[in-house]
């Protein structure tokens, strides 16, 4: 990967692949930042949440040109086909497949490792002519943006900010939709397994999956419905012991997998066999054209030593049929921008006889975010589970009048002789906090293509790398020669 072009992004991208990054655990990542900025001579600072900003004074005779802020996030979402790979450790292995890098059975981090090293590219570049420059690393964006949330007040003082987490060439994005998790636990107690009941194991696996905003519009398996779907099915007919239940990791990815390990009395073995053939023929039907990898097994399973009581099993069962999960509705004033989403994230039982429920709610208006995440309490209240909402995260209006934006858009037609797309996008950017705490900062956000994030089919495509690099630095030069 070294050898690609442009080299100094991809050489730094590739030393950030070898350090390990998960969401709240990004001390080897901020070392590595901290390390670079040593290294280069350049000042770095972090405040009480873990964020660090490094910055470099202006190419002479650019001093009085406005301070520019280059922002992504240290963590990636940690994604693997191999359930034992370990992210806190081990560094990611990458490939050059034609003209596409990906990672070997993992996610790639290019969301944002390649933003962070794009950025540590620019501060060292020796031939770029910039204004004063802050580049900005924020911690935990993909599990809640607590980065970017509790950012320090004197981090930054620049008036114009690049967000470069964008994941689409020729594309420059002004807006963002808000979010907010909506968790449910239910409760249950230990019950024997009876000792005349058959038991089975279905097993969803290998879904495409992807970023639950970004993604969420094209109708992929979601595991946790599919296996909901099949155990109702089953429940309707005959008496059901849940015994064990999981599905899904992280609330803005949608769930490639789940499984559970449930029982019918012995004289409904073979109707239940019946029930899953005909079940998975309706899901071939359904998903195949659109989901090329997924499996779906159900084979018997040796006696648990206990179940879930039989009134929460079925009232568990019964919510995660019931929620809903996907696009609730379209944007009315920007074309193709799905306006309001939610993802049924994950399905986690606990040691201490919990199982918990995360799904995470989107939309680009306010009182609609609210209002489906309001149903979603509902539904799970209604099952009997406890309800909570964590603290969300505002959207990011759109400025269509934004000087930075015609700055980013006359610098991509001017290297490429194309006018990129001026959009909002679904998924959600970290802008919409930092407008919250620093109200004055003009942004756009934008990003080479990157393609499957937040799975093990992420990708990034080269050719793309070099025209993102290619804008980036046009833009810097044009603010250079701008005046505060």
């Amino acid at each position: 990967m070294k050898d690609l072009k442009p080299t100094a992004v991809f050489e730094i991208f590739d030393q950030i692949t070898k350090v390990p990054r998960p969401s709240k655990k990004e001390g080897k990542i901020r070392e590595f930042l901290l390390n670079f900025a040593k290294e280069h001579g350049l000042a770095a600072k972090t405040d009480a949440i873990g964020n660090v900003v490094i910055s470099k004074p202006a190419t002479p005779g650019h001093e009085d040109a406005p301070t520019l802020i280059l922002q992504g996030h240290m963590d990636m979402v940690c994604e693997s086909n191999d359930k034992s790979f370990d992210f806190e450790n081990n560094p990611i292995t990458t490939i050059v497949d034609g003209e596409w890098v990906r990672a070997d059975g993992t996610t790639l981090g290019a969301d944002n490792g390649i933003g962070v090293a794009a950025s540590l590219a620019a501060l060292t570049d020796p031939d770029l002519v910039h204004g004063p420059l802050e580049a900005l690393f924020t911690m935990d964006e993909e599990t809640g943006m607590t980065g970017a949330n509790n950012l320090g007040a004197d981090m930054i003082t620049g008036n114009i900010l690049l967000n470069l987490d964008s994941e689409d060439d020729a594309e420059i994005f002004v807006g963002c939709a808000g979010g907010v998790d909506t968790m449910a636990v239910f409760h249950y107690n230990r019950e024997m397994s009876p000792s005349d009941f058959h038991y089975f194991k279905i097993d969803i696996a290998n879904a495409l999956g992807g970023h639950s905003g970004g993604d969420i519009h094209l109708g992929r398996i979601n595991a946790n419905k599919l296996l909901a779907r099949f155990l109702f099915s089953v429940m309707k007919k005959f008496e059901v012991v849940l015994c064990e239940i999981d599905g899904g990791n992280l609330r803005n990815a949608i769930p490639r997998a789940a499984h559970a390990v449930f029982g019918v009395h012995t004289s409904h073995k073979e109707e239940v066999v019946a029930l899953f053939n005909q079940y998975l023929a309706e899901i071939e039907v359904e998903y195949r054209p659109i989901e090329p990898t997924y499996q779906i097994t159900l084979d018997s399973h040796d006696r648990p030593d206990f179940a879930v009581d039989a009134a929460t099993g079925r009232r568990l069962i019964e919510a995660l049929y019931a929620a809903p999960h996907g696009v609730i509705s379209m944007s009315r004033d920007l074309e193709g921008l799905v306006e309001t989403s939610t993802n049924l994230a994950s399905v986690k039982m606990k040691e201490d006889n919990q199982i918990v429920v995360c799904t995470s709610q989107r939309s680009s208006v306010e009182s609609r975010k609210w209002d489906i995440a309001n149903q979603v309490e509902a539904v799970f209240s209604l099952a009997g589970a406890t309800v909570t909402h964590g603290e969300g995260y505002p959207g990011w209006a759109p400025n269509m009048k934004s000087p930075i934006m015609k700055i980013a858009s006359d610098a991509y037609e001017e290297l490429y002789g194309i006018k990129p797309k001026v959009m909002a996008i679904h998924a959600g950017l970290e802008c919409g906090l930092f407008l919250t705490k620093f109200p004055h900062l003009d942004m756009v956000s934008f990003g080479p293509t990157l393609q499957g994030v937040h799975s093990p089919s992420e990708r990034m495509h080269i050719p793309a790398v070099e025209k993102f690099w290619g804008q980036l630095c046009r833009i810097i030069e044009k603010v250079a020669n701008e005046k505060k």
